[in-house]
């Protein structure tokens, strides 16, 4: 039996983590604390100016607290910031080839105010299952465990900083003639460039 891979559900995962997601059986980290710096709330698309950066507001506890638990961090709504990440795809995807393809399955997610983080990160994920037609891992832990047994532990995967190594084919991207291939971005890049043949080329990935 195939063991199962631990990730974080993170905010519009990118290619690397989407090709685990579709080829392997996961398991939700839903017990750990919330750490800055990380695809958790953040993800990397391309426009005209190269590679930018989707961050998502989050709405930090003071005082001695210190930690949070991930699945208890809420969003921060004081600015538009959904506005504003659906207007850059808009701006930056419109003349793909499968971008009006998915926008109205896409849409809702940036005009419904999901108060938990989490939760938002895991919605975006159902996107991508929809749109390859794959079914979502429902899994999660149970607890939190720093050296996990007969699992393999994929968490480091959210850390933005982490050189994860993989061999990535070029495909078409909208700025690519302006700024060459950019490697590992947002699934959305893929889907909007790619549209249904997306899924193929995530089963491509050979993930080391």
């Amino acid at each position: 039996m195939e063991n199962h891979h631990l990730l974080h559900p993170v905010y519009f995962p990118n290619v690397a983590t989407l090709a685990l997601i579709v080829k392997l059986p996961v398991i939700w980290e839903v017990y750990d604390n919330f750490q800055k710096q990380t695809f958790r709330n953040r993800c990397y698309i391309a426009t005209d100016q190269g590679k930018h950066m989707l961050n998502v507001p989050i709405k930090h506890i003071g005082g001695n607290q210190g930690r949070q638990l991930f699945k208890e961090v809420k969003i921060d709504y004081s600015s538009a910031w959904q506005k504003q990440h659906w207007k850059t795809l808009q701006t930056s995807y419109r003349t793909s080839p499968f971008f009006e393809y998915y926008e109205d399955d896409l849409s809702p997610i940036f005009e419904k105010k999901y108060e938990f983080l989490m939760d938002l990160n895991f919605e975006t994920i159902q996107f991508f299952c929809d749109s390859f037609q794959v079914t979502m891992p429902l899994k999660k832990s149970k607890n939190y465990q720093k050296t996990p047994l007969d699992i393999v532990d994929n968490r480091s995967l959210a850390i933005a900083k982490t050189n994860f190594s993989f061999v990535q084919e070029e495909y078409f991207q909208v700025f690519g003639e302006r700024h060459g291939f950019l490697k590992n971005l947002s699934g959305l890049d893929l889907l909007f460039n790619k549209g249904p043949e997306a899924m193929e080329y995530l089963n491509s990935i050979k993930l080391e």
